[in-house]
């Protein structure tokens, strides 16, 4: 069953925490250092319909994935360097671990760098993320409005066991390319995955792309499709049983995940700068298959970030999704105040309407509402160090 919760800000992206976290923290000599960094994030969820019931609740780890973290550099000589980082996910409400109780489950990875790229061998974000998800401009305004169950990975995702090689800048390109191995002893697919993009930026002009396929999802990216996207049925099986005297609804999949033979995402966005508004699309197609059968999720995404000062933002994005016959339509905003360099406030607010027949869920970090549509408003509190 996928437990894990949306994240719109993943370190990883390009220069994305560049101004939230300190550098040289502890420092062994000239040619090596070592750097603590991290982010809190807590807030009020109010939410109109999670199964049948308004729902106001204490939620962190939305708009920015709560972390700690530790990355380190060595210099090897002849430009040469070993590197490492060690990040850690968690709850700031309960402290508990997140991402199944991993203890560097946001990412744990070592390597070695030079003038070409990095190569590092962990578990590692995919292409993905590194590419791609930067334009899902909704999750920029809320951190609940990932794409429609997360299928296309936008959330910013992680493949463990992994190789990976991730380019230099050569000219405004950077390309990479990953291998996440299964461990499964006489079957070299099985629970593989590998990852491929390149990534292009010129002034006020960047585009990025990639492809990243899943063999037999597991774990925390297992598929449980009524708690994720609220449809009852799934790739021609049902997803709930219904009690006939009552009407009450039984997940089939939320302790047993639907068993997906492959998942395989190709996704492409940019984005272009207007003096202080930036617009952003993305659109992305998914293939989903499993007992033989194979469906195909398409969404499109557009959506502006304004800086209307130095210290406040407004963003706003739209979704369209279509799988299975199904649509959905999604709308997110949210404003953002810096109080300092590393310190700000948000307001953030959704609303989805879903075609007849699908109970909305969003960014699956609610029960599934009772109708079609579902709405939530969040104001929440940011600190990195």
């Amino acid at each position: 069953m996928r437990t894990k919760k949306p994240v719109a800000l993943t370190y990883g992206l390009r220069g994305t925490l560049a101004s939230l976290i300190l550098t040289g923290v502890c420092t062994a000599h000239a040619q090596s250092s070592v750097t603590l960094y991290g982010i809190l994030d807590a807030g009020v969820t109010y939410v109109n319909n999670s199964g049948g019931a308004h729902l106001a609740e204490f939620s962190d780890g939305v708009s920015y994935g709560n972390r700690w973290g530790l990355k380190g550099v060595e210099d090897l000589g002849g430009g040469l360097s070993a590197v490492f980082v060690l990040e850690s996910g968690f709850h700031l409400g309960t402290g508990q671990l997140g991402f199944g109780g991993a203890e560097f489950g946001r990412q744990a990875y070592v390597g070695l760098s030079n003038e070409w790229g990095t190569l590092s061998l962990g578990n590692q974000l995919d292409m993905t993320a590194e590419m791609v998800s930067l334009y899902n401009i909704s999750a920029w305004a809320s951190g609940y409005a990932i794409h429609q169950g997360d299928f296309d990975r936008l959330n910013a995702d992680r493949l463990p066991n992994s190789i990976k090689f991730l380019s230099k800048d050569f000219g405004g390109f950077t390309f990479g390319g990953m291998w996440s191995f299964g461990n499964v002893a006489g079957n070299f697919h099985e629970d593989s995955a590998y990852s491929l993009g390149a990534h292009f930026a010129r002034g006020n002009f960047t585009a990025g792309a990639a492809y990243t396929q899943l063999n037999n999802p597991h774990g925390i990216y297992a598929f449980d499709p009524y708690a994720m996207i609220g449809t009852r049925s799934f790739l021609g099986r049902p997803t709930v049983s219904v009690d006939p005297a009552t009407g009450a609804l039984t997940d089939l999949y939320s302790s047993t995940s639907f068993p997906v033979e492959r998942q395989g995402t190709f996704g492409i966005g940019s984005s272009y700068a207007f003096s202080n508004v930036t617009l952003m699309g993305n659109f992305t197609c998914t293939t989903i298959k499993a007992f033989g059968e194979t469906s195909h999720m398409q969404v499109a995404e557009g959506g502006a970030n304004w800086q209307v000062t130095h210290a406040f933002s407004a963003i706003g994005g739209y979704q369209y999704t279509h799988f299975e016959g199904h649509h959905w339509n999604q709308v997110s905003a949210g404003l953002h105040y810096l109080l300092s360099k590393r310190t700000d406030v948000y307001l953030s607010g959704d609303w989805l309407k879903a075609s007849q027949g699908v109970d909305a869920v969003i960014g699956y970090s609610f029960m599934p509402s009772t109708t079609s549509t579902q709405a939530d408003v969040r104001i929440g509190l940011r600190h990195s160090f």
